[in-house]
């Protein structure tokens, strides 16, 4: 199947073959018809499922055909968690319209980089803005930007933005954006919170849902190993060098963990750089492309790197720290393994976060093999319950007694 089956204009067909967009993913198969036909739509879909790609196309398709304006009017709306999220959806939306006779002006309006600078481009006219919730709530404040003619509202990654208090800057947006609109949401769970929040924005969406959308975790070798907290960055140099990864992302439990690592991989030799929330937004996107293009190896992340980062020839993925969640275990490793390729996931284990990779596994319905590696020693803890002595009859008041103390009984 190609995308010949959405009937799409000429020039959207070659961006798209000159992208390397050969054949629809489950999502953009059951999407991208429903988007041309004007119907508002909750999708279920998980990070690395193409979703974005199932909205940008048909949208663009739609934008392709409006008339001509001397000033262009914000048609598009697309809210997204993370900034690294919003550059890469805004990114898509100029990709697939290089073709195009008619060039669509799009605004990244994210926090991090100069609110002039955003606010001087949505004043000369743009058709699409992509905006984390923070960033256009102030510059709505400012009174600097027109939402009146908003064709398109997308939310996507709802499930993420209810982590980071998204609720009340959702209803200030929503009280200026026109009642008549197609709503698109996105979200890897349909919590009944994120129930809630659609309910917000819409109450006649068609829901789609695709299994296992969010990564091919039969691309992926899954790995688990034992390892002493100690020896940890001894063994992912070892393993690194082993097996010749090229380009490696390792999951770091906090900022400061991922700057120290970061250095003293540096020292040794290897071209690494730390990645997290406290850098600069100049800095991210900086190390971001470097580690796209292959001028850094390792790049050691907080969890910040764990959704919506969209680079294809990540060789492995290393949990150095287990996440908190077992949903981020998914998120995580589903970095690897994109674009048909296969990939490496590594979990480096001990005896306090076995039992909770034992939960991740039972999660997703796992079993991967528990390995030791050769000169890297580890003893694994006696795990057994004991039994604690039983209790002493009249020790204790009983529920009745208790009661009749209260006088309930």
């Amino acid at each position: 199947m190609s995308f010949d089956i959405f009937n799409l204009s000429l020039e959207l067909t070659k961006a798209l073959e000159k992208n390397n967009y050969k054949v629809p993913t489950p999502i953009q198969e059951a999407v991208i018809p429903l988007v041309k036909t004007k119907q508002d739509i909750m999708a279920q879909a998980k990070t690395g499922s193409g979703k974005t790609a199932s909205f940008v196309i048909p949208i663009l398709e739609t934008l392709k055909e409006d008339e001509v304006q001397k000033k262009a009017k914000i048609k598009v709306l697309v809210l997204a968690p993370t900034r690294e999220l919003t550059l890469q959806i805004a990114q898509t939306f100029s990709t697939l319209s290089q073709t195009f006779s008619k060039q669509l002006s799009i605004v990244s309006v994210i926090g991090g980089e100069k609110i002039g600078e955003q606010l001087l481009k949505i004043q000369k006219g743009c058709d699409i803005v992509v905006a984390t919730s923070g960033r256009l709530v102030d510059i709505i404040g400012k009174k600097q930007i027109d939402l009146s003619t908003i064709e398109y509202f997308v939310l996507d990654e709802a499930d993420k933005m209810l982590d980071l208090g998204f609720v009340q800057e959702l209803d200030e947006i929503l009280k200026i954006i026109p009642k008549n609109r197609q709503n698109l949401l996105f979200s890897a769970t349909f919590s009944p919170k994120v129930i809630d929040i659609a309910s917000k924005i819409t109450n006649k969406a068609l829901k789609v849902k695709i299994e296992d959308s969010n990564t091919n975790v039969k691309e992926i070798t899954q790995r688990a190993i034992f390892v002493k907290k100690e020896d940890r960055s001894t063994l992912l140099r070892h393993l690194i060098k082993e097996n010749n990864f090229k380009s490696v992302l390792v999951f770091m439990a906090n900022k400061r963990a991922a700057d120290n690592i970061a250095n003293k991989f540096i020292k040794k030799g290897f071209e690494a750089e730390s990645f997290h929330g406290d850098l600069s937004q100049e800095e991210r996107i900086s190390t971001l492309n470097d580690f796209k293009n292959k001028k850094i190896d390792i790049l050691f992340s907080t969890d910040i790197a764990s959704r919506g980062l969209h680079i294809d020839d990540i060789d492995c993925v290393v949990n150095f720290d287990l996440p908190r969640s077992t949903e981020e275990y998914i998120h995580r490793i589903g970095r690897t393994a994109r674009a048909g390729k296969s990939g490496t996931a590594i979990s480096f284990l001990d005896n306090e976060n076995l039992n909770h990779f034992k939960l991740i596994e039972k999660r997703y319905k796992l079993d991967i093999p528990k390995e030791q590696i050769e000169g890297f020693d580890f003893t694994i803890a006696n795990t057994t319950k004991q039994k604690g002595s039983l209790p002493i009859k009249g020790k204790r008041k009983s529920k009745k007694d208790k009661l009749r103390e209260k006088g309930l009984r």
